[in-house]
């Protein structure tokens, strides 16, 4: 979920305009890119984008784009290219209700051009009325990389002073340290009592020689994600890179394990917990019987299991060519067949998972309308799914319950490095740090690898190949701005052949040199007001004063 030094998260791909963008399910690879392998310590490439949505289920950001209220210039070029389960929060931008913004740095070296995406985007979200949160993820640092606290100290003054300079308001929004947030490591103490030692196994590749403290650290970061719902329940995005997936998924798994109930969908006594069954279950019912169907709903019963194992027996060739396999419609027949003479009616059903006794009694008494109650369940006979769902949360924020919302995230493209290749902060041509002198800023872009052709007359006879230059990314992801006319020019000019690549560096340079002294300039005026800031930055120096 922390955005690293430039060889692990250097942010993040390659972008097009509205006219000429580029797809956002594939695009531009780096070079030596590692297939999918999602590792927050330790690659930073993805091969194919698109890999992304069926693997690991991260949905297009175009098919939620229209829901977003003046979308940010990243999020319409598609440098912001999927996501997670982004549209409770698209809902509350657009009607004014309560949201939040979170997302951390790992302070392992200098910020750069990729880390201001994720400040861009976080700043982006408190614009449109979210609770901002930046934090300095130093417990992380120290027990994963091994860095010391002054270090640390240093490398997180940094990120604080760009995040500031870019746009960030300290006064509505929140900057802390892991290591200081006893909130934090309080919510992460209780969140290590839903993980095991076989989960981050699975998920990290731990072994028997990964210390303690590393191990931890995941916990922490997990309590980081859900620490803007510590107070009430509310849609919460995480803006990462691809590579922190694994954090988002474990975070999601972790906040439906620490609620009180789980709300399903429910035909029978027998609990159906893949939701591809589930669906075909509800397929089946809702195709018997017109008249069945009405009795059971008006309470007559007569609808049984074994009518809809006959049911789905008849009809199994269609469901199957629907797209449901074998294996998911042997699954539902052998359950009602089980069933037998069971009567097979919908209900909306509340499994008990961690609900105290006081809390689970309090649920059965507020549930309204017809319902069936058993040792660890409630079925609800006249409840929807919706507020079904708000019950649940409402009863157990009144019995001590956190009632979390599954956390969202939005994940932007890695950035190519200006040498071709990834971003290394052991090849320090290859990335431009927003500590950088404007002159030295200006030479590496002049120095950067293009997508331009062998000669000019061959880039005015066939075009640049712009969807292959680490120079017009710096256009689409910075330079431009939010001008998309004037990303859109430069993009059309290169393919079209008009524009060649010694101009095109020369304007990039000189825009980069302008952006990074206005950058430091306002770095310089935040320097003079840290001590305004609620966050400790010289945390070297109070250990050693224990």
């Amino acid at each position: 979920m922390t955005s690293d030094s430039p060889d692990s998260d250097a942010a993040e791909g390659d972008a097009g305009t509205e006219e000429a963008r580029l797809h956002t399910d594939g695009g531009v690879n780096a070079e030596g890119a590692d297939d999918t392998t999602l590792d927050p310590w330790g690659s930073a490439t993805v091969s194919d984008y698109r890999k992304l949505f069926a693997e690991f289920g991260i949905e297009a950001f175009d098919e939620v784009l229209p829901e977003v209220p003046d979308p940010h210039y990243l999020m319409r070029r598609g440098v912001i290219f999927g996501h997670r389960d982004y549209r409770p929060v698209a809902r509350a931008m657009r009607d004014g209700e309560d949201f939040a913004a979170l997302s951390g740095f790992m302070p392992t070296g200098d910020p750069h051009i990729g880390h201001k995406l994720v400040f861009d985007e976080i700043i982006w979200h408190q614009q449109q009325g979210g609770d901002a949160y930046g934090l300095i993820a130093d417990l992380e640092a120290h027990s994963a990389r091994g860095l010391t606290w002054d270090e640390i100290d240093t490398h997180a003054r940094d990120y604080v002073l760009s995040l500031l300079a870019l746009g960030f308001d300290p006064e509505e929004g929140e900057l802390y340290r892991q290591s200081t947030n006893r909130d934090v490591q309080d919510l992460a103490f209780e969140l290590g009592v839903e993980a095991n030692f076989s989960e981050l196994q699975a998920i990290y590749d731990f072994d028997g020689e990964t210390d303690v403290s590393h191990m931890q650290s995941v916990v922490t970061q997990m309590a980081d994600i859900l620490y803007p719902q510590a107070d009430e329940p509310r849609p919460t995005v995480i803006p990462v890179g691809p590579d922190q997936d694994p954090h988002m998924r474990l975070a999601r798994d972790l906040a439906a394990r620490m609620r009180y109930f789980r709300v399903t969908e429910a035909f029978a006594g027998f609990e159906v917990a893949d939701e591809r069954e589930r669906a075909l279950l509800g397929e089946v019912y809702e195709s018997l019987d017109e008249g069945d169907a009405a009795a059971g709903d008006a309470g007559d019963d007569t609808l049984r299991c074994e009518d809809a194992a006959d049911a789905l027996r008849a009809d199994r060739a269609d469901y199957e060519t629907a797209g449901y396999d074998a294996a998911t419609v042997e699954g539902v027949l052998e359950k009602l067949e089980n069933a037998g003479m069971e009567p097979i009616r919908r209900r909306t059903r509340f499994l008990g998972r961690n609900a105290t006794d006081a809390a689970f009694d309090a649920l059965v008494e507020a549930v309204d309308g017809e319902k069936r109650v058993y040792d660890e369940h409630v079925d609800a006979f006249e409840l929807s799914r919706e507020r079904a769902e708000d019950l649940a949360r409402e009863v157990e924020l009144d019995h001590g319950g956190y009632g979390f919302l599954a956390p969202s995230s939005i994940y932007h493209r890695f950035m190519t490095g200006l040498t071709g290749g990834k971003m290394s902060s052991s090849v320090p041509a290859s990335h431009i740090s927003l500590l950088d002198d404007p002159e030295e800023g200006y030479d590496k872009v002049k120095a950067a690898t293009t997508g331009g052709r062998q000669s000019a007359e061959e880039q005015r006879e066939l075009g640049g190949e712009a969807d292959e230059c680490p120079v017009y990314e710096l256009y689409a992801y910075l330079l431009a701005g939010d001008d998309d006319e004037f990303a859109t020019e430069v993009y059309e000019e290169c393919v079209g052949g008009e524009r060649l690549c010694g101009g095109c560096k020369e304007q990039a340079a000189e825009l980069m040199a302008e952006f990074l002294e206005d950058h430091q300039e306002k770095r310089a005026e935040w320097t003079e007001r840290l001590d305004e800031l609620d966050i400790d930055l010289n945390v070297a120096a109070d250990r050693r004063g224990r």
